[in-house]
């Protein structure tokens, strides 16, 4: 069983059950007994129940049972991003369908669900910030520097998910209470001073290690600032941050920050809190509760697999067409950057409408090695499970398409050690999400270069994940020899001559380093690309799924952000929050 060895769950029941605090008022103490499930003022305020409400806002990054609120992005950040198809049936989970298609509404209870399920982790930040104004005699000023900072961080990141996915939305801290005010703070206001203000304190404040690897520290601050000011193409605030982190940075159990040697190490959950980890969700299995494993991709695995694969369901998060096409590489092992990858003569093949009982032979191309680490398609290897059958894995071909997830999918031999078997589904495990990694990290830094460093270095940043991914040792394997034609190797100086050419490096490399980890739609707003490259994948995939993508479109300057939950402008009133544009 693997364990957080911060989690104090009697506390984390506690708290987010919002139990009220017992008080006593007379001599008559033995008159006073405190009803079944409350816990006294002092209990809340000791270091232990300081610490028991910061693990409750900690534990609130995957969502507890709200997997559209989770840090993961599976949906905001990936199938929006053109990553993924929603895949499964057409009649499951119905509201992420317009969200695929760009016609999302106000009503829909996804939308809902993200923005009150990160209000939601604001809560207990706040409520650890508010404990610390009175705090009892066993918390010390290190306490209360350090508890502080790491709530702050957790804030800055709920309200970072607020900002990227709702733009404005109520600016809500410790001081804001029901009853006096909190109902009419209005979303005027930039999200982005206080979640930079909050992220700078966690990174002067929080320690460069920390007893749990799970803890934030110094260098996850520094490198999540950073990200917050490229999202605003603050480049010249984010360069000093990049280069401290990648030259001084290491994770919160004290390793110096590098990348995993193996690219499939990185989504294995006995490698977890790696060196590569810079931040990461952290979870465990076999605690007697499945929201303490990786509770919102329980769905997204292959479908209907039986022992002989990870799971019993659903066929979700089915990889693009538009993305796997995008690990073609050309005879020298350079990705097609001018977009010739969906032409027929460069597409991957594909068994889309094969039965599984049909031959049928993998592409025999060339291809970038990550694609059989991130995609799972017929006739390659799925990890240590099978070959990958094709149509008997796949839900609704003609609704999602012919391919797999495959990155943070359990392996065969972490069965009842690193997954879990009590629930309904054996989809839930005891691996990590890393929120941000180190070659994520490079990558940002290279395009931080770009803009306002050396072309030089971020070749080098580039290059050094490109090495990575070149790794033959890390390369699927089947029947004793590679299980495709893998062919990759590094950008050659020439593609970096120009900051328009390096940008154009920089943007796919992301694409196909960081495929299916919540990070493409983000980037494509950042990057000012979303119409053109959102429009050209729901183009190319509308071919093969027309049911589901079909007449899709991206419309800018509407579809950057979410609509506003309707039911939120409903229960504050008139007049409060202002409707997104095109939200209704």
């Amino acid at each position: 069983m693997k364990k957080i060895s911060f989690k104090s769950a009697a506390l984390i029941a506690s708290v987010t059950a919002g139990l009220t605090i017992a008080g006593v008022s007379c001599n008559d103490d033995f008159l006073n007994i405190s009803p079944t499930g409350q816990i006294s003022e002092a209990q809340l305020t000791s270091k232990t129940g300081i610490e028991g409400s910061l693990i409750a806002a900690y534990s609130h990054l995957n969502g507890r049972e709200n997997r559209m609120a989770s840090a993961t992005n599976w949906v905001w950040g990936s199938i929006r991003g053109g990553d993924a198809n929603k895949g499964t049936d057409p009649g499951d989970f119905t509201t992420i369908n317009p969200i695929q298609r760009f016609e999302a509404l106000a009503t829909l209870d996804v939308i809902r669900d993200s923005y009150r399920g990160n209000y939601e982790g604001i809560a207990r930040t706040n409520n650890v910030l508010r404990l610390l104004k009175t705090p009892g005699p066993d918390v010390s000023e290190a306490d209360k520097k350090r508890i502080s900072a790491e709530a702050r961080f957790l804030r800055a990141h709920y309200y970072f998910q607020l900002a990227r996915n709702f733009n404005r939305t109520p600016i809500v801290t410790e001081e804001d209470d029901y009853g006096t005010g909190i109902e009419t703070i209005k979303n005027d206001k930039d999200l982005y001073p206080k979640i930079e203000e909050d992220m700078l304190f966690a990174y002067n404040n929080l320690p460069e290690t920390q007893g749990a690897p799970g803890r934030a520290n110094k260098w996850a601050a520094g490198a999540y600032l950073a990200k917050i000011y490229i999202q605003q193409k603050k480049y010249g605030e984010a360069k000093p941050l990049f280069d401290a982190v990648i030259t001084n940075g290491q994770t919160a159990n004290g390793k110096k920050y590098g990348l995993v040697p193996n690219y499939a190490d990185l989504f294995k959950a006995s490698n977890d809190n790696n060196e590569e980890s810079v931040f990461a969700i952290q979870n465990a299995a076999n605690t007697g509760s499945v929201n303490n494993a990786f509770p919102e991709f329980d769905l997204n695995y292959p479908y209907n697999t039986g022992p002989n694969g990870p799971g019993n369901c659903c066929g979700f998060f089915q990889p693009s067409f538009e993305l796997v096409n995008s690990f073609r590489t050309d005879a020298n092992g350079l990705p097609l950057l001018d977009g010739s990858y969906n032409n027929a003569s460069n597409a991957v093949k594909t068994d889309m409408g094969i039965p599984s009982a049909t031959a049928f032979t993998p592409d025999q191309g060339p291809l970038d090695p990550r694609l059989d680490h991130s995609v799972g398609r017929r006739g390659i290897q799925y990890l240590d499970w099978q070959p990958h059958p094709g149509a008997d894995w796949i839900r609704n071909q003609p609704n999602g398409g012919p391919y797999s997830p495959k990155k943070y999918t359990y392996y065969k031999s972490d069965r009842g050690s690193l997954q879990d078997n009590s629930t309904w589904t054996p989809g839930y495990t005891a691996l990590n999400y890393t929120i941000i990694r180190f070659a994520d990290v490079l990558l940002m830094a290279a395009e931080t270069e770009i803009m306002v460093g050396s072309l030089t270095k971020a070749a080098e940043y580039i290059n050094m994940v490109r090495r990575r991914a070149a790794n033959p040792s890390s390369f699927v394997m089947q029947d004793g020899k590679m299980a495709a034609n893998y062919k990759i190797s590094e950008y050659p100086a020439s593609e970096f001559a120009t900051k328009e050419s390096a940008m154009k490096v920089l943007q796919f490399e992301r694409k196909l380093e960081l495929s299916g980890e919540g990070h493409r739609f983000y980037d494509l707003i950042r990057w000012g690309t979303a119409e053109k490259e959102l429009n050209a994948y729901l183009s190319y995939d509308s071919q093969f799924l027309n049911s589901a993508l079909g007449g899709a479109r991206f419309t800018p300057n509407q579809d950057e952000f979410l609509p506003l939950p309707q039911e939120e402008i409903d229960l504050l009133g008139e007049g409060v929050l202002t409707q997104n544009p095109g939200g209704y």
